[in-house]
């Protein structure tokens, strides 16, 4: 029977220290990068929260200011005050159009808005105490491909927080 040199196994037990440290070692790497993108993941959540939050606060300012022109009977429907335009071009309102505001981003409307504030309710309206923050609200005619209806309307606002985060709401409104 022949015996296995000793050099061999000494050897062989090398190659396996060596392959277990190089898997310890990828497991250990990736536990790290793991461990390093949960705070960056969670926050961009709260940001992605807080610009929610934002645009929730717009439509509150929307809706007073909404309600006090109606009660005091400086507005009688929304028919005035539709934004229809982006970047000066027709469109804004008409899914058909690559100006359609759906596929429009929320920084591209909030730029739009600013540089023509015409027929908005807010235009970056920064939150009071924290200017990181703000909204922009206005409306549009929801009306494109039916019978016109001047008593309903998509109120659109846009909460802008830190590091460029946005959130958007649309939510249809009627008058009675």
């Amino acid at each position: 029977m022949r015996r296995a040199k000793p050099g061999i196994r000494n050897g062989m037990g090398l190659i396996v220290v060596i392959l277990v440290l190089a898997f310890l070692l990828a497991v250990g790497m990736t536990v790290i990068s793991i461990t390093q993108t949960g705070p960056e993941v969670a926050g961009n959540v709260r940001l992605q929260q807080q610009a929610l939050q934002v645009a929730e606060a717009g439509f509150d300012a929307a809706w007073r200011q909404l309600s006090d022109q109606l009660g005091s009977g400086v507005i009688s429907d929304f028919s005035t005050l539709y934004r229809t335009t982006y970047g000066g071009a027709s469109g804004l309102d008409d899914p058909q159009n690559a100006n359609y505001f759906r596929r429009l981003t929320d920084q591209q409307l909030v730029a739009d808005v600013v540089a023509n504030s015409e027929n908005e309710l807010f235009a970056d309206q920064p939150m009071p105490g924290d200017a990181r923050f703000a909204y922009t609200v206005f409306l549009i005619d929801d009306e494109t491909y039916g019978v016109p209806d001047e008593t309903d309307c998509l109120l659109i606002c846009i909460g802008r927080g830190p590091r460029d985060s946005y959130a958007r709401i649309e939510v249809e409104i009627s008058l009675n």
